[in-house]
């Protein structure tokens, strides 16, 4: 096979008369056996292989559904080096399911790439839906479901971990993190001092024996956690979108704080009560605030 310069990836170069084979990307239980779907298990039944994160965890489920195939550890320890493998087996006319160790394949784990390659060397690719603990997670926290951000782990350090939180303070939607059980209630505390006190959802063991979905506001949350312990298991956490009134007037200070820098306390409130449509007088008020917050500095 060729190799594309400089990509460490397997170019599509002379594959001869065959065509390239087939990528299936199938979601597995996260907890309850029963969630598996009579898709996925023919699927894994009629592949050539299946790329797993885990072979202890993914052979003791072909183990149960009574399947044997070959399997392939894929994780972010050794992307780099498998892909390109793997790659080569599609283009040489296997059919290969990607899995993870539950839920969805590409929801924090290597796979998207794979998949970005796959599609790059125009193999085929189909995906096999079904279990996901962010959607599980969002359906039974009783929050706001129309609109919804999914940003994956929080980071592990308390500093990044605030700036992301800030990042993603103004998102008009209900926000969702997946989050290790030792660090749960930090990260509520943390949510909690940047989000303001949000309504919020932690869920635990989704659809497994033990499965708890407590409902709250981030500091009663975090109190629970700091006190009770961590909890065990996975975690997802739900956190309510921003209140209107409370993102409104953080977009209007936001405005004003730009405006007083090249106008006077009258232009500028001037300027932004017609931008946002709020009362004159209350953005004059604002502005003189700030404007004397200013000085003091």
């Amino acid at each position: 096979m060729e190799k594309n310069p400089g990509s460490g990836e397997t170019s599509l170069g002379d594959r001869g008369s065959k065509p390239p084979g087939e990528l299936f990307v199938v979601a597995t239980p996260i907890g309850n056996m029963g969630d598996i779907t009579l898709r996925a298990i023919e699927c894994l039944k009629s592949v050539d292989g299946v790329i797993c994160e885990d072979s202890r965890v993914t052979g003791g489920l072909m183990h149960r559904l009574g399947i044997k195939k070959p399997l392939t550890p894929y994780h972010d320890h050794n992307a780099e080096t498998v892909r390109p493998r793997l790659l080569a087996r599609l283009l040489a006319g296997e059919r290969l399911a990607l899995v993870s160790d539950a839920g969805t394949p590409l929801v924090s784990d290597p796979g998207c790439k794979l998949v970005q390659a796959a599609l790059g060397h125009e193999i085929g690719v189909t995906a096999l839906p079904g279990p996901s603990a962010l959607l599980a997670a969002l359906v039974l926290s009783g929050l706001p479901s129309d609109r919804f951000l999914f940003a994956g782990f929080l980071p592990s350090k308390q500093g990044q971990r605030k700036e992301v939180i800030a990042e993603l303070s103004s998102v008009p939607a209900t926000l969702i993190f997946y989050e290790a059980p030792h660090r749960t209630a930090e990260a509520l505390s943390d949510l909690a001092e940047v989000l303001g006190d949000r309504s919020a959802s932690v869920c635990r063991e989704l659809t497994k024996l033990y499965e708890e979905i407590r409902r709250g506001h981030l500091k009663e949350l975090a109190l629970h956690y700091t006190q009770s312990g961590a909890p065990k298991g996975e975690v997802v956490l739900v956190i309510a979108p921003p209140d209107k009134v409370s993102s409104d007037l953080n977009d209007l200070e936001n405005l004003l704080r730009t405006a007083l820098e090249t106008l006077s306390v009258r232009d500028a409130a001037e300027t932004v009560a017609k931008a946002s449509g709020r009362p004159r007088r209350e953005v004059y008020n604002q502005a003189l605030a700030l404007a004397a917050e200013k000085k003091k500095r």
